[in-house]
């Protein structure tokens, strides 16, 4: 068997960002129509979410900032449902660790898992909200606005989500997520809706990145505009995602999976697949086979989303803490993403098991990709009978001349020390 010569390329992609975070901020918060909810005195309770958005830290200390130039009292509160061990304790280290302190953020971090049911939607589903920001004058809902990982819909990722699944805690991650993915995509947008219309939310701030992810907009947003700014806002962030550079692969090698790179270890939006029972799978990329080449050290064993891949490698599966990864997989209910795929003692034994089921296709001419992760789609390998319909694109540049795949003694890619 012979695998395919490969050339490393380089994808570039829009790269506008916001170079002064602050002064950005301080803009945003001027708006009349944003200034005039805030009134002196007025306790606020900022959410602050678990995923480590760019620059998120430093965008809470700004907001801080603006809001006591109006005479308000800002407070954080920890926002992300039951992540942090679903404790008090472990969400402020989790915000801590994303660089959240008090000190830097020159405000209180509050963080409780009790809460208060405030409402209930149509359907009669119970909605809740952190005690501290429900006993606060306001709150300002803040996040990242993206695609999200299990589901499409007019509303994913961001300030409803915050709203409902963050603000919630516990008790509204457990509401929602019973219901498997029709909890988080159709009645997650109707809790937030119940929050959004109950007088407490004075506004909310929408961040969106840039396939380096880097911060693009930062934008302050009247409670009464947030649904329908949300949808515009998730729509550009879409525009801005990287993608892998052709819509058919025959193998797609991925040398490390991991929560450090998405919660569901690969970023579904990235290899075009979601697999959650009743959630039809994206049309693109079209990949027949996807190669997990091991789990990355700061997940600590949680190979969520190993269940992605069709094939896999004894280093990687040596290293899977079981406990970790099925307490994240059974809290998501989603259990196909932790199945076990067909493990090969090496990353070649693993390709020569995929090209020996690419039917019909030399090998040689195996439509195949390399990247180092779903996060980093900007420097990868791609095999040589991919060059004519990559050299076409604007945004790719080639680099080098095709040369064979190297493996080292154990039949492993030769991988340079902190280098793809």
């Amino acid at each position: 068997m012979k695998f395919p010569r490969v050339v490393k390329i380089h994808q570039h992609f829009p790269d506008d960002k916001i170079d002064n975070i602050a002064l950005t901020v301080e803009e945003q918060l001027s708006k009349a129509e944003i200034r005039s909810t805030v009134k002196p005195e007025m306790r606020i309770a900022i959410t602050a979410g678990s995923r480590g958005i760019s620059n998120i830290a430093e965008i809470i200390r700004s907001t801080s900032e603006e809001l006591k130039k109006l005479g308000a009292k800002p407070f954080v509160v920890p926002a992300m449902g039951s992540h942090g061990g679903a404790t008090a304790e472990g969400q402020k280290e989790v915000l801590e660790s994303l660089g959240v302190t008090e000190d830097y953020c020159g405000v209180p971090i509050l963080s409780s898992m009790e809460v208060e049911e405030i409402g209930k939607t149509e359907e009669g589903l119970p909605v809740y909200m952190d005690k501290h920001a429900w006993n606060a004058d306001g709150v300002i809902v803040m996040g990242r606005i993206k695609a999200h990982t299990d589901f499409k819909a007019p509303i994913e990722s961001g300030l409803l989500k915050m709203s409902s699944i963050g603000l919630g805690k516990h008790a509204q991650a457990q509401a929602i997520h019973t219901y498997g993915v029709h909890g988080i995509r159709d009645k997650m947008p109707e809790v937030g809706k119940v929050v959004l219309g109950s007088g407490k939310v004075v506004f909310g701030i929408g961040i969106v990145e840039n396939a380096y992810e880097e911060t693009a907009v930062i934008e302050a947003i009247p409670t009464e505009k947030i649904i329908d700014r949300e949808q515009e806002l998730l729509s550009h962030s879409k525009s801005l995602m990287p993608s892998l550079p052709v819509k058919d692969i025959d193998i797609l090698f991925v040398d490390e999976i991991g929560k450090n790179y998405s919660g569901t270890g690969m970023d579904t939006n990235i290899i075009g697949r979601i697999r959650i029972l009743g959630v039809e799978e994206p049309s693109e990329p079209r990949i027949k086979y996807i190669i997990a080449g091991d789990v990355s050290e700061p997940s600590h064993g949680n190979a969520l989303g190993i269940g992605l891949a069709d094939l896999t490698t004894e280093r990687l599966f040596r290293k899977i803490n079981h406990q970790a990864m099925n307490e994240n997989v059974i809290t998501s209910t989603f259990l196909d993403r932790a199945k076990i795929p067909i493990v090969l003692s090496s990353d070649s034994a693993a390709i020569k098991a995929a090209q020996r089921a690419n039917w019909g296709v030399e090998d040689e001419y195996t439509r195949f990709i390399r990247i180092p992760n779903t996060m980093d789609v900007h420097h990868l390998y791609i095999s040589e009978s991919l060059i004519p319909e990559v050299s076409k694109l604007e945004h790719v540049e080639i680099v080098g001349e095709p040369k064979e795949m190297e493996f080292d003694e154990n039949g492993d890619f030769k991988r340079a020390e902190g280098s793809f």
